[in-house]
């Protein structure tokens, strides 16, 4: 609270529900200021799924803590419309992008077996059991680290588990690939996903909220229920126009301009 105010903000956009979320708006309403937030974590989902935290109490909390700012800034068509049939007001599609150094421009070089990569956290409501068990058809890659990386060490030897990668070598790994799979069914966008397809990576996915918003299907990746057929088909793709494509939809500058566009106007 003493931080914030030493700033003396005009405007805040709040990123977190958690209690630094909360101070931030108390802070904002005591002294009506001026605020976004953001929508980016299913975090009732998530509770659910890890502690069994009843859906409807989280679902409650959040409305009440998002319904008062300016926008609810979200990342997909999908998630917007999830949340405006939940009772979410002003629920906005806040899009993202990719840093140009997470562009490799390294040659791509397809190896006899299939790598298949998946890049962030290595938790339990990311879902990776279903690619880990693919680890005798493909060579897998996870890339990141978190609270079960030792276990599925110890349960799938033949997965080579790279921990935190960054920068360059985070492209040049994607780069190296035949296709992204991201298993997650809990996820509202899931940024990794347009880093892979700008290195000319197709996705294969879930049909789910954030891959839905992303894939176009038959063009850089497919959906589905079985991870394993649609990374097959994931393979048969023209990985030459991908790139292209999804590096004039997903920038920077257009996320910027909607946050500037609903924050301070």
């Amino acid at each position: 609270y003493n931080k914030i105010k030493d700033i003396a903000p005009t405007h805040i956009h709040i990123g977190t529900e958690g209690p630094i979320g909360l101070a931030a708006r108390i802070y904002c309403k005591l002294n009506k200021i001026p605020y976004t937030t953001g929508y980016h974590t299913k975090f009732p989902e998530y509770l659910w799924k890890l502690l069994r935290i009843p859906k409807f109490l989280t679902y409650t909390y959040l409305k009440v803590f998002h319904n008062d700012s300016k926008a609810i800034l979200v990342p997909s068509r999908s998630c917007q419309e999830e949340l405006t049939k939940k009772g979410f007001n002003h629920v906005v599609v806040w899009t993202r992008g990719v840093a140009k150094n997470l562009i490799s421009h390294k040659h791509f070089k397809r190896s006899k077996t299939p790598k298949i990569i998946y890049v962030g956290r290595v938790s339990k409501e990311k879902n990776l059991e279903p690619l880990c068990e693919l680890q005798n058809k493909y060579e897998i890659t996870i890339v990141g680290e978190g609270p079960i990386l030792n276990k599925l060490k110890k349960k799938y030897p033949k997965i080579n588990f790279t921990g935190y990668r960054f920068g360059r070598e985070l492209a040049d790994t994607y780069k190296e690939h035949d296709v992204f799979c991201f298993p997650s069914k809990t996820d509202t966008f899931g940024i990794v996903m347009i880093e892979a397809l700008a290195n000319g990576l197709p996705v294969a996915a879930y049909r789910v909220t954030g891959p839905v918003d992303i894939v176009e299907e038959g063009i850089n990746g497919y959906l589905g229920d079985d991870l394993e057929d649609s990374i097959y088909r994931c393979l048969k793709l023209n990985r030459k126009s991908i790139a292209s494509n999804i590096n004039q939809q997903w920038t920077w500058n257009r996320c910027i301009a909607i946050l500037h566009n609903n924050l301070l106007n």
